[in-house]
């Protein structure tokens, strides 16, 4: 036991001097490189322009000379935003749809899960008490749904893009409300939804 004892302590006093050693050789071969050599993260990439060689980047280069924004930088809907109005916000809901089959139920035969990722069509439903069907004015965007009646007036940005000229609205008196089915414009909607 007292053999195995000695042997480790000399096994980590040998380990100690070999790891000693090695840093001051790192310590010594980096004192000897010159400062030029020398590379860090900023000399990745193309070396910087002077100030002779700066050019106006093409990001902010305007159409007109009058304009003071290009029509990228505003969000859209932004118009609608009217703070001086004081009419409130009516309730709503946005419920995701998915079109669902007995295969798709019962078998799972085709990739569809309950994620939103699956969903095709977007429901908002709004509360509208004491409105006529004739007093609401509906305009949707991609982004942008803008209700406006009498009595309330809506703004509301969308979560996902929609196809703005494919919705479908229904307006029913009994629950004063009404429903607004828009479908899901979404880049990945092909391979999703197979």
């Amino acid at each position: 036991m007292d053999s195995v004892g000695v042997s480790s302590f000399q096994s980590l006093h040998a380990l100690s001097a070999l790891l000693s050693t090695q840093q001051e050789e790192d310590e010594e071969d980096c004192k000897n490189v010159a400062a030029s050599a020398i590379l860090g993260p900023g000399h990745i990439g193309l070396p910087p322009k002077t100030s002779k060689d700066k050019e106006v980047s093409t990001a902010y280069v305007k159409k007109n000379s009058k304009d003071i924004w290009c029509e990228e930088e505003v969000a859209e809907g932004c118009q609608f935003d009217d703070l001086a109005d004081p009419r409130p916000q009516p309730e709503y809901e946005i419920i995701l749809k998915q079109n669902l089959g007995t295969e798709d139920l019962f078998l799972g035969l085709s990739r569809k899960d309950p994620s939103s990722m699956c969903c095709e069509a977007m429901l908002v439903k709004i509360k509208l008490p004491d409105t006529k069907a004739t007093d609401v004015f509906l305009d949707v965007k991609e982004k942008f749904l803008d209700l406006r009646t009498p009595k309330y007036k809506l703004g509301l940005h969308l979560p996902h893009p929609v196809q703005s000229q494919e919705g479908k609205a229904q307006f029913y008196s009994e629950r004063e409300e009404l429903e607004v089915t828009l479908l899901m414009n979404r880049l990945m909607d092909s391979i999703n939804l197979q």
